[in-house]
């Protein structure tokens, strides 16, 4: 089953911590086969956010929603369950300092593929 890993934390934080820390739990990760995809995001300054209401299209500066902690990125990753996905994000090192959102990816093209058939 695939889980989206999301990084969250305070800016100042995560911008302490050293890419080499996460750039090593990112190649272990890879070379177990559970990491799928990976990145880091670049600071919340450079977010855009696009929205839609009844039909016109919205685009403002930063990120959705104002908070403290913002999402620094993700892992995409394979594991054969949600305790094997906490034990995965565990280790990921910004967990240290700020949050990791795990989340179940929806398959919605198998899906709706099946439904067509």
């Amino acid at each position: 089953m695939k889980y989206l890993c999301l990084v969250y934390g305070e800016e100042q934080a995560m911008q302490q911590m050293k890419d080499e820390h996460c750039v090593a739990f990112d190649t272990a990760v890879r070379a177990s086969g559970q990491c799928i995809a990976s990145e880091a995001l670049e600071p919340v300054a450079t977010a855009t956010t696009v929205r839609v209401r009844n039909g016109k299209v919205s685009v403002t500066d930063g990120p959705f929603a104002e908070t403290k902690e913002c999402l620094a990125g993700f892992y995409l990753i394979e594991a054969r369950d949600l305790n094997e996905a906490i034990q995965i994000a565990a280790r990921i090192p910004p967990a240290a300092v700020g949050s990791i959102e795990v989340r179940p990816i929806r398959p919605i093209r198998e899906m709706a593929g099946e439904r067509a058939a």
